[in-house]
């Protein structure tokens, strides 16, 4: 892999975001950026830097009554072409702008510009977001190294249009399998066609009617939806099974055990396995921290329709929400972008909170 060249943190915000969009950190290869990132941090006095694989932890170590996580991913889905960046105007074009180096970016200008904060800070860098979980940087330091990220808080610098976005849905996948006879479709009598039999499972899905939980004053919004179906085995052959894959979001309020006592029930008389779990992350409003983050930028949070790595927070006891840069629709998309004036933006009200302003 190719050394990156230094990373100068003095850079304007924008112009940072630039080189680190020039910074190749696809999945597995994010390596090089780690080390331009510890590089560029280990310099700074007022912050003791670690390093686990490759993610890099940074702390201030103030003595301050309270800590705050700053969390960021530094790798990237597979360039599209969209590598160097590209500056059109007021947006800022290229692979992993928005997802997530614009948030990144701002993390490092907080890192080099906040020398005194009014709160501790831990700022993760981590690697291998985009990929299975198992290699999630953020996963292993959770397991590991959990005093590293620990704190009273965590931001996780997703990109949320600049504004909050509290929590997470939880989210589970299930297949949900039906089963019959093979026969010749010749003689179709003689079998049992378990694809016919999936229209039940559909049925079910069809009549359902999906809560909304209200937590914190935010609604989640809850689903239960086919995602895929397979079935069949020639053109000329009735199936013996079928499988429907139905993904189901819920509240953050709801725990894994719950939500898989849900589906069973809702698909009862059929076989459902589970082929992946992960819980959501409560909001966390009703704690003093989050509500001084939220009064200091001038946010009104919304819930999080989706999963973010802020329920690993959230799984040890630390209450998080997304704050960062770019419109997340155009997340992994050919014309990736981040708005300058969200880059901008997002720094200035996270430095300004730092610093107790």
């Amino acid at each position: 892999m190719t050394a990156i060249p230094p990373l100068d943190l003095s850079l304007d915000v924008v112009a940072l975001t630039a080189a680190l969009v020039d910074a190749p950190s696809e999945s597995h290869h994010d390596g090089p950026l780690a080390d331009a990132v510890e590089a560029a941090l280990r310099p700074l006095p007022h912050l003791q830097v670690r390093r686990l694989g490759n993610s890099v932890v940074a702390s201030t170590s103030t003595g301050a009554a309270e800590r705050v996580v700053i969390g960021g991913h530094l790798d990237t889905v597979p360039s599209s072409g969209n590598i160097p960046h590209r500056l059109d105007g007021d947006r800022l074009y290229g692979l992993g702008s928005c997802d997530m180096k614009g948030g990144v970016a701002v993390m490092l200008r907080a890192a080099h510009e906040v020398r005194e904060p009014a709160r501790d800070v831990t700022y993760v860098f981590y690697e291998n977001e985009e990929i299975e979980e198992r290699f999630n940087g953020l996963k292993r330091l959770v397991a590991e190294r959990p005093e590293w990220v620990t704190g009273d808080f965590a931001i996780l610098m997703e990109p949320s249009d600049a504004g909050v976005e509290a929590g997470c849905q939880g989210t589970m996948r299930v297949e949900v399998r039906t089963r019959g006879v093979r026969a010749h479709s010749a003689r179709s009598w003689r079998g049992d066609n378990a694809i016919h039999k999936a229209g039940q499972v559909l049925a079910r899905l069809a009549a359902y009617e999906p809560a909304v939980v209200e937590i914190d004053g935010l609604e989640y919004r809850e689903g239960l939806s086919a995602v895929l179906i397979s079935g069949g085995v020639a053109g000329n052959v009735i199936p013996d099974e079928c499988v429907v894959t139905v993904n189901y979001r819920f509240a953050p309020s709801v725990s894994a055990a719950q939500a898989e006592t849900h589906v069973r029930e809702v698909f009862e008389g059929f076989e459902v396995d589970v082929v992946d779990l992960a819980v959501g992350a409560m909001p966390g409003l009703d704690r003093a921290a989050v509500r001084d983050f939220l009064a200091a930028v001038d946010a009104v949070p919304r819930p999080k329709f989706g999963w973010t790595d802020v329920a690993r927070f959230s799984g040890i006891g630390v209450p998080a929400v997304n704050f960062g840069p770019g419109d997340p629709s155009y997340a992994h998309a050919r014309d990736e972008h981040v708005p300058v004036a969200q880059l901008r933006e997002v720094e200035a009200r996270l430095l300004g909170w730092l610093r107790g302003a």
